[in-house]
């Protein structure tokens, strides 16, 4: 068993946690509320945002060619592809991606990107590997069960999301996997636990990510705005 398998073994009961959550089932079902779906985007587009700098700080530390290809691909993922889902969730909930950007981190979200930028000033590359691997895999795999469960058509409300993370998740995922699997062959004990709890602490964040957007998570004493 490779070290992603593992990990992946590890974390079933996360992973099955985040298939049966409220939001991920009202993917699935076509039913969710338009202010869920706004709170989505708008946490989602920062996140985004966010991964994109941690792949920046691992190009920095990269030390091939082909590290470096590995990043800079995502990061053109995410520029030029990533939009496709995030719009067909702004068409649902009736509003233009661009009304959704620039908004403050609800708190799940401030924890997450924390977590990673952390590992990412902190720790090695292949610990910025496994702490971003979460994301990129829980996604492939909610979309092949949706698209295996559902067999949506383009009369499904969501069809557009189902079909992009079903079908085009795949490459960032697989790198990764290769990436981790081939660091954790050449490096420590105390490191590869390293990468373990990164991942796993991933994982639970996935979960409180979705469980932020169902529950439209803000933070309890609001933040006030300040006029000059």
């Amino acid at each position: 068993m490779s070290f992603t398998q593992e990990l992946r073994q590890q974390a079933d009961g996360i992973f099955e946690a985040i298939f049966n959550h409220p939001f991920v089932r009202g993917i699935a079902e076509g039913k969710l509320g338009r202010e869920q779906l706004i709170h989505y985007v708008k946490q989602d587009f920062e996140y985004l945002n966010a991964y994109m700098r941690i792949y920046g700080i691992a190009i920095s530390k990269s030390t091939s060619r082909e590290e470096i290809a590995v990043f800079n691909e995502q990061i053109s993922f995410i520029l030029n592809s990533e939009v496709h889902p995030h719009q067909n969730f702004c068409a649902a909930a009736g509003v233009t991606y661009e009304e959704l950007q620039g908004y403050p981190l609800a708190p799940s979200a401030h924890h997450y990107i924390h977590h990673m930028l952390t590992v990412a000033h902190e720790g090695s590359l292949g610990e910025i590997m496994a702490v971003l691997l979460p994301c990129p895999w829980t996604y492939l795999e909610i979309g092949r069960k949706l698209l295996e469960e559902l067999k949506p058509d383009e009369s499904h409300p969501f069809y557009d999301w189902i079909y992009f993370y079903g079908n085009r998740a795949d490459d960032a995922a697989a790198a990764f996997c290769e990436q981790v699997d081939e660091w954790a062959e050449h490096t420590t004990a105390a490191e590869r636990e390293r990468m373990r709890g990164h991942f796993m602490l991933s994982c639970q964040l996935e979960y409180m990510f979705w469980d932020m957007a169902y529950k439209q998570e803000e933070w309890p004493v609001p933040l006030q705005t300040v006029v000059g």
